[in-house]
């Protein structure tokens, strides 16, 4: 807490958090500092009133001092102490090493707790000795507390925790050392710079002062609701646009004008970023999606035409036809010639490792491929063993658990181990090498075969919130359990310190048959307001409602992002 003249600056330093200014009500206030300081020189004013004054700013300041952070003008003063006996070099040196650190070996082998012996859970190192402790688990706290050791660093983001104050505190000098390292980390990555915050330029500003009405968003707001007409049968595009619209980094992305392009006519990012902009102008007239039907048809041939579509083949084409036309050649990301930096691939791509292990040699051959979306099998499916059937899945979790589950391939299937140079019988097994900021996940409920042509409408559970941890590779992979220690893979595999918890923010539900039906979307607005969108038509939804429905395409976003880190978003 700062003061500042009259009034307390709060300051949070957590994600969501920003500055706000929060008036003082209290009786030195109210009779003015002013007013006092010339009654006592020109002598007016009772002895008694000053001594009263004085007695409740005495008071005022017991009050605020017995609940409040030990805040000056100049930041935390026990950071603040600790930087005059022992200057900013423990900091500096943390975050080079382990917060900005660019070998994730060295971050794998030093980055442990030192209580559970395991790196997740939020993990500090106190800035005053060698000591790595977690933060969920309370390992920190006891070390804070038993030493007497009250500063400590977040070794995801580089703050510092004063456990004095009880919170995260702000200190100009150290944030300067922490921009200049990630700058530096992002060199040697060949990420290039990050992105700074906006600032106007001359001609943005004279916008500006032109238009100097606001738009307050509120909790209960509505804004960027719009129904969209149906064209005759796509209704599929519709539930596809609504999804995108409401993918929160994405309407980040394109409220932000960042995309730019010499050939608006003709690409779809630009009428994508038109759609942001119509969606969010406040007005709640539906809109006609004319000219991104034309687009699509044009760059996606098969879809052409006024039938209806699949939801699922529209998605996939949207993403393929919006990842061609981002702006210039895609950059290649190192270790990754797959993956590129344009805003789709940022947003939607994960990495799916598929392990093939020889059963005569346990030779295994490990291939790694991009992915937009994760189809899942609702059929009864043949088990592990290759030979006894297992039951349909009836949640989201079972469905996750059956692909990542390995399978015998059988003596029909079998393939020239690279390792023993002998065809062999092998398992294959499917985890997540690298989770997506959006995870999509196609529920397969349309099943074709030589006999015939159905509709899955079994019930499949899924939750709001999704942790994707138990799925990840060194997790899932049976051969690598060896290598585990305490739920660390060996030699740094794997070893990030991001969260992998999803929340659900879009549902795609089909009614109806095969042969005839509509789709309909359930999407998240602001926290947890849920609204359906049937075409034209807006209305209110419940959580249960959402929760409930058959789901076809289901939209998780990530909880935590680690802006900066490794991505441009």
């Amino acid at each position: 807490m700062v003061v500042v003249g009259e009034e307390v600056r709060l300051l949070c330093t957590g994600t969501a958090c920003t500055d706000r200014l929060v008036s003082v009500n209290s009786r030195v206030k109210k009779r003015g500092i002013g007013e006092r300081t010339r009654a006592v020189e020109d002598g007016s004013g009772k002895e008694g009133e000053e001594e009263e004054e004085d007695d409740d700013v005495e008071e005022a300041r017991q009050r605020r001092s017995s609940c409040e952070p030990e805040m000056s003008d100049h930041g935390c003063i026990h950071l603040n102490n600790f930087k005059a006996a022992k200057g900013i070099q423990p900091y500096k040196v943390i975050h080079s090493y382990f917060v900005t650190s660019t070998s994730t070996e060295a971050r794998a082998v030093s980055c442990l707790c030192h209580t559970c012996k395991t790196y997740k859970d939020r993990l500090h190192s106190c800035l005053h000795c060698i000591f790595f402790g977690c933060y969920v688990k309370g390992h920190i706290q006891e070390h804070a507390k038993t030493k007497k050791h009250f500063l400590a660093v977040d070794l995801c983001y580089g703050n510092i925790l004063c456990f004095q104050c009880g919170d995260y505190v702000y200190d100009r000098e150290l944030l300067s050392v922490a921009k200049a390292q990630w700058s530096e980390s992002a060199k040697s990555l060949s990420f290039g710079e990050f992105y700074r915050a906006w600032e106007p330029t001359q001609i943005e500003a004279e916008l500006l002062r032109k238009h100097p009405r606001r738009r307050r968003v509120v909790e209960n707001s509505t804004i960027g609701l719009r129904g969209l007409i149906n064209l005759g049968s796509t209704c599929f595009m519709n539930c596809i646009v609504q999804a995108l619209i409401h993918t929160p980094l994405l309407r980040d992305y394109f409220l932000a004008d960042r995309h730019h392009c010499p050939q608006p006519t003709r690409c779809l990012v630009c009428e994508v970023s038109h759609l942001f902009q119509e969606f969010y102008s406040g007005s709640k007239a539906p809109l006609t999606l004319h000219k991104l039907l034309h687009l699509i048809w044009t760059h996606a041939r098969h879809l052409a035409g006024y039938e209806q579509q699949d939801a699922h083949e529209f998605f996939i084409a949207t993403l393929d036809v919006l990842h061609r036309h981002c702006e210039a050649a895609p950059i290649l990301v190192k270790d990754n010639p797959h993956h590129c930096n344009c805003i789709i691939d940022q947003i939607f791509t994960g990495g799916l490792q598929s392990d093939v292990v020889c059963q005569a040699c346990n030779g295994v051959s490990t291939t790694i491929d991009p992915f937009w979306d994760i189809s899942l099998d609702l059929g009864t499916a043949a088990g592990a063993s290759g030979s006894d059937n297992s039951g349909p899945p009836t949640s989201l979790l079972d469905c996750l658990e059956r692909f990542t589950r390995a399978e015998h391939l059988g003596s029909s299937a079998k393939i020239k181990c690279s390792n023993c140079q002998t065809y062999q019988e092998s398992t294959k097994q499917l985890t997540m090498k690298q989770l997506p900021i959006v995870a999509s996940f196609h529920l397969k409920r349309f099943e074709h075969s030589s006999i015939q042509d159905k509709k899955i409408s079994t019930f499949i559970s899924f939750p709001e919130q999704l942790d994707m941890t138990p799925f990840m590779s060194h997790r899932r992979n049976g051969n690598n359990n060896s290598a585990m220690i305490e739920g660390l893979p060996k030699n740094g595999e794997d070893m990030t310190f991001s969260d992998n918890r999803y929340s659900l923010f879009a549902v795609i539900n089909h009614e109806g048959s095969l042969e005839t039906g509509h789709y309909t979307a359930f999407i998240r607005q602001q926290r947890d307001q849920w609204f359906k969108c049937d075409d034209h038509l807006i209305t209110r939804a419940k959580l249960k409602d959402v929760l409930t429905s058959e789901g076809y395409l289901l939209f998780y976003h990530k909880q935590i992002l680690e802006y900066g880190r490794n991505s441009k978003v």
